[in-house]
């Protein structure tokens, strides 16, 4: 997984003040790959009804990725047109990579993208946008799923999409409803620190970056939808599935070992009332009870049945050490990443060191009732021995939870600052292009007209977020199926 994000929590939401005449609020990306018939229809489109309805400024960027066919000659024509039309050519293909690359170039506070078919409802952007522009959500995505939403598709998509959710929900416990609509937005700010830390550049790309953005407890808000199935798509079951379940795999494993650095994507405090400090109420006391709880059963039962195994062949003082030992050892990892939240290998052995700590407490404790037992009666009964065990343990499980949330996992404290608003100056993206006037609806400083730049990529550049530009102002193109898309497009 990738880990090069900067470090560092995100700031405070906050409601996006209206932008400088021509500054654009919202970046719409439409990614493409040999779409020359329904290019243009689709933008004409989506500029009439953002011109007609958007109270904002707004851009709508072409992202070409690796075209072969009059696509590129399509974008520079309706990006000569109007001038909020921007185009962006990739030689790499991956609409997660188109994505990222657009998304990570754009100045907009807030960043959508939609497919070229435009099968989504536009009545369903403004809602969509809404919620990030008034400083409510982090991301949010259209929902062909949810009970409100009207859908026209076949059964085999239908089922598809149902399927894959499913496993997402009982893989990733994914609790949004539709990975897989094409209609989508993210706030900038969350764009720079979510975006680098997802590593798949296809289709999986929209999934694995609300995982994401849902584990590290970012507000994700859902649309619903009135959806129409364009009949020219092609559903490759076998190829998106096998793709798509690799992709949960890398995912689900990452989220397992704590190796991705979720915490970046935090809040500071105050941005949630819940996570406002309040004097004498200490934070997550209620959640980590529950959690302790059912750790501290499951550790009893495996520590009953490692006494009574290891009584079989010693007597009861190293029968009850040993159990002891070895489930204070699970019982301190178990707490260490259920109840306290404590992910990664960072501070692994300290904490088990100091957990040995709480096993002595815990040794003396059980060590001492079973003394005294042996003191009381000569010959006590198997069923005796365990009803002392267990009650020296339900005495000892108040101090254990006391020394392990004060001593060994204790609460971190530390302020973050949230830095004060600066004023938004925007640098220029290369890949802006704006015709000589402006709409007389929108007060746009004019540019020069430049011919559709073709941005040339290395290799794996993409994917690392690091390009080279070049120009090209000629494209050839080749005629092939106005429909054909990458081979792994399901949706």
């Amino acid at each position: 997984m990738r880990t090069d994000s900067s470090p560092g929590t995100l700031p405070a939401r906050e409601h996006l003040p209206a932008g400088d005449a021509g500054t654009p609020v919202l970046d719409v990306v439409v990614p493409v790959h040999n779409e020359e018939k329904d290019l243009q229809p689709c933008v004409r489109r989506l500029h009439e009804h953002l011109t007609r309805t958007f109270p904002y400024a707004f851009r709508i960027t072409i992202a070409d990725n690796a075209s072969t066919d009059a696509t590129p000659l399509v974008a520079a024509r309706l990006e000569a047109e109007f001038p909020e039309v921007a185009g962006f050519r990739l030689e790499q293909k991956g609409r997660g990579r188109a994505l990222r690359t657009v998304w990570s170039a754009s100045e907009a506070p807030v960043l959508a993208y939609m497919d070229v078919d435009l099968s989504t409802d536009l009545n369903a952007l403004l809602p969509l946008v809404a919620p990030l522009i008034s400083g409510h959500s982090d991301l949010a995505i259209g929902s062909r799923l949810a009970r409100a939403s009207r859908v026209v598709r076949g059964p085999k998509r239908e089922f598809v999409s149902r399927a894959y959710n499913l496993i997402l929900r009982g893989s990733l416990q994914a609790r949004f409803s539709d990975a897989q609509c094409g209609f989508k937005a993210i706030r900038r700010e969350v764009a720079q620190v979510l975006l680098p830390l997802v590593e798949d550049t296809g289709w999986f790309f929209d999934t694995e970056m609300l995982v994401l953005a849902e584990r590290a407890g970012l507000r994700i808000h859902e649309v619903p939808v009135d959806w129409v199935d364009d009949p020219d798509s092609t559903v490759r079951i076998v190829r998106t599935a096998a793709d798509d379940l690799k992709g949960v795999w890398r995912v689900g494993k990452a989220l397992t070992t704590g190796s991705l650095p979720l915490d970046r994507l935090t809040r500071p405090f105050g941005d949630d009332p819940r996570d406002r400090e309040l004097t004498g109420v200490p934070r997550g006391l209620a959640r980590q009870l529950v959690g302790f709880c059912v750790v501290g059963v499951l550790s009893t039962l495996l520590y009953l049945l490692l006494y009574s195994a290891f009584r079989q062949f010693c007597g009861s003082q190293p029968a009850n050490a040993l159990a002891l030992l070895v489930s204070a050892v699970a019982n301190t990892a178990a707490n260490r990443r259920l109840t306290f939240g404590v992910r990664g290998r960072g501070g692994a052995v300290r904490h088990q060191a100091q957990g040995l700590v709480v096993f002595g407490i815990g040794l003396a404790l059980t060590s001492g009732s079973l003394a005294a037992l042996d003191a009381a009666t000569d010959s006590p009964a198997h069923s005796t021995e365990l009803a002392v065990l267990v009650a020296a343990n339900l005495a000892a499980t108040v101090l254990r939870f006391l020394l392990l949330r004060a001593w060994v996992f204790p609460e971190r404290r530390e302020s973050v600052p949230c830095p004060p608003a600066a004023p938004h100056t925007p640098a220029a993206p290369a890949h802006r292009t704006t015709a000589p006037s402006a709409p007389a609806h929108r007060a746009t400083a004019p540019l020069p007209q430049r011919p559709y730049r073709t941005t040339q990529f290395r290799a794996g550049g993409a994917a690392d977020g690091n390009w080279s530009g070049g120009t090209d102002a000629t494209a050839r193109p080749q005629q092939v199926r106005p429909h054909d898309t990458d081979p792994g497009d399901a949706r």
